[in-house]
This record gives C-alpha cells, sequence and structure tokens, in this order.
C-alpha cells in the first residue's frame, strides 16, 4: 500500500490484477483501476499526492493520476515480475526492482530507460530513493544492500547485510541513515556517513518483511511473517 501525502488517499495492490484506490474514512470507499493482465505487486504515490505508479508480474509499470484514475502511460520495463517501484521525490524518476535481478531508472518525461544497475545476484525486492534524491538504494535476495549514486550512475556503498533475503529497506528522513528488513528475522539500522551498521535488532519470530519510518523520523515500525 502507499498513503498520500496529506492521509486523505490509500493506494493498495493485489494478486486480484487491481489497483484500488481508498478514501481514509470510515466509510472506506474504494475506486478499483483494472489495468494489469498479472497480480500487482507494488504500488507508489508521487510526492505532491497526483500520480499513481504500479508495477506487476506483467512485466510493466504504469502510471495514473489520482484525481479522475486517468491512465497516463505504461514502461514494459523488466524482463521479469516486478517486485518494487518508487517515485523520486521530485517525481521526475521512477525507480523499480525485479526478478531480473536489475534496478531500473526511467524518465517520467520521455518515459525513456536512463539506467540499468546489473549488481544484484538475484531478486530485486525492494527500491527506495534517498530523501534528498541523490541516491537510490535497494535490497535483494541475494542477501545485500546497494546503493548507487543517480547522477554518475555509480555504485556508492555496498553492504553484505543479512544471512537472508532482504525484503525491504527504508531512508532515514535525515538521509543519513538506513533500516532493512529480512527473511533472517533480523531488523538492522545502518551508518551511511560512517558505512558500516549501528543495531541489529531482534523482533520478530520468522521472516521480518517490512519496514519503514515515521515522517519525523524518531519511530520506525516493521512487520512479519509472524
Amino acid at each position: 500500500i502507499a498513503v498520500s501525502p496529506d492521509g486523505q488517499t490509500i493506494v493498495s495492490a493485489s494478486a486480484d490484477e487491481t489497483v484500488r484506490v481508498w478514501t481514509n474514512s470510515v466509510s472506506g470507499h474504494s475506486q478499483a483501476i483494472k489495468s494489469h493482465s498479472a497480480p500487482v505487486k507494488a504500488v507508489a504515490l508521487s510526492s505532491d499526492g497526483h500520480l499513481l505508479l504500479s508495477g506487476s508480474d506483467d512485466k510493466t509499470l504504469k502510471v495514473f493520476t489520482v484525481n479522475d484514475r486517468k491512465f497516463m502511460f505504461t514502461i514494459s520495463a523488466h524482463a521479469n515480475w516486478i517486485r518494487t517501484c518508487q517515485f523520486s521525490p521530485d517525481s521526475r524518476l521512477i525507480g523499480s526492482g525485479s526478478d531480473d535481478r536489475t534496478v531500473r531508472l526511467w524518465d517520467v518525461t520521455q518515459k525513456s530507460l536512463i539506467k540499468s544497475f546489473e549488481d544484484h545476484e538475484a531478486a530485486v525486492n525492494c527500491v527506495r530513493f534517498h530523501p534528498d534524491g541523490t541516491c537510490i538504494a535497494s535490497g535483494a535476495s541475494d542477501k545485500s544492500i546497494k546503493i548507487w549514486d543517480i547522477r554518475s550512475q555509480r555504485l556508492l556503498q555496498h553492504y553484505d547485510a543479512h544471512t537472508d533475503k532482504v525484503n525491504q529497506v527504508a531512508f532515514h528522513p535525515n538521509g543519513r541513515y538506513l533500516l532493512s528488513a529480512s527473511s533472517d528475522a533480523t531488523l538492522k539500522i545502518w551508518d551511511l556517513r560512517q558505512g558500516h551498521i549501528l543495531y541489529t535488532l531482534y523482533g520478530h519470530e520468522g521472516a521480518s518483511t517490512c519496514v519503514n519510518f515515521s515522517p519525523c523520523g524518531d519511530y520506525f515500525t516493521s512487520a512479519g511473517a509472524d
């Protein structure tokens, strides 16, 4: 799922091949967008809340307007299932990750490929842009985390992060720290300036599947297979 910046709209992705746009109210009214031809694995919203992005097992990315649910364009993005996608903070770029082991950067205006990063050795489960938009991080089933510089298109940092696949990563709002969740049941916090681990947290009895920071960065939340 993804939540709009004002908190009024929630979008969800499902194996029923639809994306739903929900009004965040007691009535829970929603509208379905049926555009993909396979399960939808990922949804994201632009920072202004106007654009909706979805990624699917049909190997495409699709972009819609949130207000009128209008279809804008499709990108035939990957050679295998898409697991993750996100807009850059300025909404000019899209990052995507796939079972084809690549992280790809797309130009939203031109709808064209900027760069395909092929450093991972297994499926890419999560991509996240740094809050300042200068780099993109990914977590993969090869147990590693990688961070690339968007301008130079070079690998900045590589972490042999976990003993099982990395399911999700999240940047702290100040950009100095990265949080990761893994099927090894741990959460880890990384100091990006120093380039090393700060903490390992043992909270889940099973795979840690999902993490995110609060908007101010004082708290973070995690979900797991337990």
